[in-house]
């Protein structure tokens, strides 16, 4: 696609104010305008390979859940007719492992049965051995029952768990390894699913470097290794995406739009971090602006104030989504956390749930006496006592914290807290 020219009294036009709003106002923002295109192109995969995916359509069982009634214990089966007393002793008319389907209950008699068995026909209750003595005598014995049986007990039903024709999975869920055994467990081998988000990534800044290019003793003045392209390609990687790394782009104007179109060729989103302030040398955000359509916000969060949002055109004239994120390495992190991957579940239709911010009520270990009229999101972990202690540097520069967090606190802005008060935690976990 040939460049098009800048417009020039646009660009050194005082740019316009960024649009401060809260971290739920931009969320739906977001979501509003992404549609579930992954989902519209999806694909069938083997059940096996399915973990992380975001189910395209309906699983709906093939049979009934058990599929006969079945015994949850070892032990006997038979009617609790046949037994009206404590000690009552009955004969063993039959052996029945699981796998194996057994005769019809002859009455007076008992059945020696194992956990996950097909209980005959005409047995209505299943007494656990523990509570059952072997006797001996002809054949397989008998067996003498220490307690009076409710009907039922120890018995699962058919169709108990799952009627056949049932949903059991919903188009939207993302898959779990739990849910991949749901979906074997009614017959599906093979799962329709969204299409995998293609994202690319690159970095910005003449003063970033790579590991293992450069010793540190001989990095020139200023340099720094590049971080976030790892953090933000782990992330991706994390989420279930084909990620393609452009690396660093020079920065200059002519190289990051041709970035921007090489990128846009090929993904469903181009991911970046720094670069989208207003300064003469960060050139991402006119880039993106003369390449396609751009909006600059101002998150009322910390870490993480800066995202940018918008689109470059490809030369079909549809367009790639495009995020750009702080460049301090927890700021990236964070919101990456709360608005990108939001964004990728979206892309692939994932149901609300699988995006919605979760906490939970925990006690602090901790005291906040200085709020700030910003949304927080701390590090922190969880003790051995079960309460919220927090890393003791939350600067948006410190990237140890993020390793040593388990989750988030969410506090409010203007919010102090006491040491001993109920705080909303974030699970890093709920977030993966």
């Amino acid at each position: 696609m040939a460049t098009e020219p800048l417009n020039t009294a646009e660009l050194q036009a005082a740019p316009r104010r960024p649009v401060l709003q809260s971290l739920d106002d931009a969320l739906a923002t977001l979501l509003a305008a992404v549609s579930a295109t992954c989902a519209a192109q999806s694909e069938t995969v083997s059940t096996f390979d399915a973990l992380g995916r975001v189910l395209a359509e309906d699983v709906c069982s093939l049979l009934d859940v058990p599929p006969a009634d079945n015994t949850s214990m070892d032990g006997y089966a038979m009617r609790a007719a046949d037994v009206p007393a404590a000690g009552t002793v009955l004969l063993v008319s039959q052996r029945i492992p699981a796998g194996v389907v057994g005769q019809p209950l002859q009455p007076g008699t008992a059945v020696r049965i194992f956990t996950g068995a097909q209980v005959p026909p005409g047995a209505d209750v299943v007494v656990m051995q523990e509570q059952c003595e072997a006797v001996a005598g002809d054949g397989l014995g008998a067996v003498r029952i220490n307690l009076v049986p409710p009907a039922g007990q120890w018995i699962r039903r058919r169709g108990e768990d799952v009627q056949r024709g049932a949903v059991v999975l919903a188009a939207g869920t993302r898959l779990t390894p739990a849910a991949l055994g749901l979906a074997a467990s009614v017959g599906a081998a093979t799962l329709k699913v969204a299409r995998r988000p293609r994202v690319v990534v690159f970095s910005t800044g003449d003063e970033l470097v790579m590991p293992g290019e450069v010793a540190p003793e001989q990095m020139r003045p200023g340099a720094i290794y590049n971080s976030n392209r790892y953090t933000l390609r782990g992330l991706v990687q994390a989420m279930g995406c084909e990620v393609q790394d452009l690396g660093i782009v020079p920065d200059r104007l002519d190289a990051t739009r041709a970035a921007l179109r090489a990128a846009a060729a090929h993904c469903d989103l181009i991911l970046t971090s720094g670069g989208v302030s207003m300064g003469e040398e960060d050139h991402l955000r006119p880039a993106v602006q003369a390449e396609g359509r751009l909006d600059l916000w101002q998150i009322a969060m910390k870490p993480g104030k800066p995202l940018a949002f918008g689109a470059v055109r490809r030369e079909d004239g549809s367009e790639a989504w495009f995020m750009g994120l702080p460049g301090n390495p927890v700021s990236s992190f964070v919101t990456f956390l709360l608005t990108v991957r939001p964004v990728l579940l979206r892309l692939q239709g994932a149901n609300a749930e699988n995006w919605a911010l979760r906490s939970y009520p925990l006690r602090a270990d901790f005291d906040w006496p200085k709020p700030d009229r910003r949304r927080e999101f701390v590090r922190a972990r969880v003790n051995a006592e079960g309460a919220v202690e927090l890393f003791p540097n939350q600067s948006s520069g410190v990237l140890t914290s993020a390793v040593w967090a388990d989750g988030l606190v969410d506090i409010a802005a203007g919010q102090v807290i006491v040491r001993g008060e109920v705080v909303r935690f974030v699970p890093l976990s709920e977030l993966g």
